[in-house]
């Protein structure tokens, strides 16, 4: 996925890369290098530190920050793959921009974009395969769904503002009334098959149950289509309540994304983008809030019900506008170099995250010792070992800038 941002610090502009790098929103790599940074903050184990200091609140309150609420509601934690999703969405006008300017053809332009959705999907397998026996064919995944909207996303970006609007609201619409419709458990409901409980604690009642776990319209669809593949056992849910079908309001907050680097890229004054993205996000907020309070759509991330598209979205747009008036209206960018690290690289700190962290855990202790790790005490080693797992990577990521090695997709 292509970023783009103003500038970049402490590097060589004497190179044609250079020239491309100038022309980039430095908001955005910022904004995409704190959300990358929340996922490798995983290694942290804030969870873990909470457990071993039983009843202190701070790490208490961290580790719930950074773990997924059960259904409904939303944490930090959450706000990761919606603002990765968003940003692809506002990176696009800008990459096409960039790709006219170039002189590449419309059929050009147009067969990247379908590989790159491609190529996103496979790799969101890929990653999902690892350490199993056989290709694990699953479509939850934050790159999978980004890859299976983006086709329909790079075709809203060639049609006017207009049309856009309209998508977004036919997507929220639609995906609120196909749940809406499909019919509650009945008396004869297998319960087992669903791997949920009638009487978990996170079950809603009412007509909000529309929306509860295993029990929804995507899942119905999920226990036909991901038997299509083959697998080691048929499908039956998916443990965490998580669908391939979401993948189609996810492509709603992409279009809020893609609205937003519209406005980015447009000749409105500094102050008339920021006022323009903060009141959107307030009232998205408040649109996913109030549906949520009515009972009409819950705010739940694990299906991306529409009133989620909203919320979260209505919170991308808040942080962008923030990121925004610092750097590149108010041109304080030096604070974010190390997000600037990270975020110019999105895809390279995503496969970092998945592919060299477990290598590191256990190598450091190995080579290092783990009482180096324990010189607060051993309720503070996973934190310690977690702290300097994340600086390699992030060391890795910073090699990688100052040698303008950049994966692009």
């Amino acid at each position: 996925m292509e970023s783009q941002a103003l500038s970049l610090p402490n590097v060589p502009a004497n190179t044609a890369s250079a020239t491309r790098l100038g022309s980039r929103i430095a908001s955005m790599d910022a904004y995409r290098g704190l959300v990358m940074l929340m996922m490798m903050g995983e290694v942290l184990e804030f969870g873990r530190v909470a457990r071993a200091l039983p009843g202190n609140s701070f790490w208490a309150f961290l580790a719930q920050q950074q773990t997924h609420v059960e259904w409904v509601g939303c944490v930090w934690h959450d706000m990761i793959q919606p603002s990765f999703s968003f940003l692809v969405g506002v990176a696009l006008p800008f990459s096409l921009a960039r790709r006219t300017a170039e002189g590449q053809p419309q059929w050009q332009r147009t067969l990247h974009a379908f590989w790159r959705a491609l190529v996103l999907i496979l790799l969101g397998v890929f990653l999902r395969s690892i350490g199993r026996g056989q290709t694990y064919w699953t479509f939850e995944d934050t790159l999978t769904q980004i890859g299976l909207g983006y086709g329909f996303l790079y075709l809203l970006a060639l049609r006017p503002v207009r049309v856009q609007w309209a998508a977004l609201a036919a997507i929220l619409v639609g995906y609120w009334l196909v749940f809406a419709l499909y019919p509650l458990p009945g008396a004869d409901f297998d319960w087992a098959r669903a791997g949920v409980q009638p009487d978990w604690t996170h079950n809603l009642s009412g007509f909000a149950a529309h929306w509860n776990k295993n029990t929804n319209f995507a899942w119905a669809v999920d226990t036909w289509f991901m038997n299509l593949f083959p697998r080691e056992h048929p499908f039956t849910h998916n443990s965490g309540g998580y669908s391939t079908l979401s993948f189609i309001p996810t492509l709603g907050t992409m279009i809020l994304g893609l609205v937003a680097g519209g406005v980015l890229r447009s000749a409105r004054t500094p102050v008339g983008k920021v006022r323009w993205l903060t009141v959107a996000g307030i009232v998205a907020l408040g649109a996913g809030l109030l549906l949520d309070a009515l009972g009409v759509c819950p705010i739940v991330k694990r299906i991306w019900t529409p009133s989620w598209v909203l919320y979260s979205g209505g919170w991308c747009l808040l942080l962008l506008a923030g990121f925004y008036a610092l750097m590149d209206m108010g041109n304080l960018r030096f604070w974010a170099f190390p997000l600037t690290v990270i975020g110019v690289n999105s895809i390279a700190a995503y496969m970092i995250a998945h592919l060299f962290v477990e290598f590191l855990f256990k190598t450091l202790p190995l080579h290092l010792g783990r009482s180096a790790f324990e010189v607060f005490g051993a309720a503070y080693e996973p934190l310690l070992l977690g702290a300097a797992v994340l600086a390699i990577e992030w060391l890795m990521l910073w090699w990688m800038y100052r040698r303008r090695i950049f994966l692009r997709v």
